[in-house]
């Protein structure tokens, strides 16, 4: 019977005796490895029925086990020619790397996390467009608790962001706390033009230094010298109020050293403090968006001269 059903094969597949016995192994691995994968998973079904989780997690295990040994299994089948397994698993190795490109750079990616450390757990870093505290550094990918997006300041929103590590290699990082413990923050004033800005800019003043969250100078220097693989230095790191005419009013813009994760309080602060000193001043007044009638007369502006005839004539013949 066995002979019969070569015969055929050979003759009408051109299927050699060899190729038959290997088309016939690898179909009693097929089978072998369904069953056991069948068997262990009934198995861990009823001893982890409750916990949803952990089934997950053995479900995925066993599949990746399974299927792992049965690819190693047929490979050695149809490699018969190459009988050492360290050339068979280099050129299984070289197919896993096409087929898991992305995994394997977020491998890379994990390595370079760890070794360069571009940032670390308890970081605020800025990806693409999404920012975030730092808090968990995995083999596959990092987690950041999120700031901002869907809350206008930089506050968590309470959703918990999963990034790959491959995207250490294609994105710019920002960093808010490694080199210094602070970042510059700008509070942006306007005030109209027929205010007094050179009062409004001494109020502003008075508010930011003493409003303006407090920089030792001799710590600083300390967090300067101790990143010494990063060049940040700065001379002058006292709070300042820069001047500047817009289309709608003077703008007078405070600009301090604050701590990342302290910078929507300072603001609410600075911001009640400037509301309460302008408050007495009938001369400062904050500009906004307003539409404003012109009566040319009202101006004592010149009266427009009679219109031009710009009539055309035709021409006489």
């Amino acid at each position: 019977m066995l002979e019969t059903i070569r015969n055929f094969l050979q003759t009408q597949f051109q299927l050699s005796p060899e190729t038959q016995e290997k088309l016939f192994t690898t179909l009693v691995i097929l089978i072998l490895v369904s069953v056991v994968r069948w068997a262990s998973l009934r198995y861990v079904n009823r001893r982890l029925l409750e916990n949803t989780r952990s089934l997950y997690n053995w479900r995925k295990a066993i599949e990746y086990v399974v299927y792992t040994v049965g690819a190693i299994l047929i490979g050695r089948v149809w490699l018969v020619g190459l009988q050492s397994i360290l050339t068979y698993l280099g050129i299984l190795s070289a197919g896993l790397a096409i087929a898991l490109q992305d995994p394997i750079v977020n491998l890379v990616g994990w390595f370079f996390i760890v070794t360069r450390r571009p940032f670390s757990v308890g970081d605020r870093i800025e990806v693409d467009d999404f920012a975030g505290d730092v808090i968990d550094i995995r083999v596959f990918s990092f987690s950041l608790l999120e700031i901002g997006k869907r809350i206008d300041a930089e506050q968590s929103t309470g959703r918990v962001l999963h990034v790959p590590n491959g995207r250490v290699f294609k994105d710019v990082f920002a960093n808010y706390s490694q080199g210094l413990p602070f970042i510059w923050n700008e509070i942006p004033i306007l005030v109209t033009f027929e205010s007094d800005w050179e009062k409004a800019k001494a109020l502003l003043t008075d508010v930011i230094n003493t409003h303006a969250p407090p920089v030792d100078p001799a710590k600083l220097k300390q967090s300067q010298i101790k990143e010494m693989r990063f060049v940040i230095s700065y001379s002058n790191i006292a709070p300042i109020i820069y001047t500047k005419i817009e289309s709608s009013g003077v703008l007078l813009t405070l600009r301090y050293l604050v701590r990342p994760k302290e910078r929507r309080g300072s603001e609410q602060t600075i911001y009640e403090a400037i509301l309460r000193a302008f408050a007495p001043h009938d001369d400062i007044d904050f500009a906004y968006e307003t539409q404003r009638e012109y009566i040319h007369y009202m101006e004592k502006k010149q009266a427009p001269s009679a219109p031009a005839d710009y009539t055309i004539h035709p021409a006489n013949d």
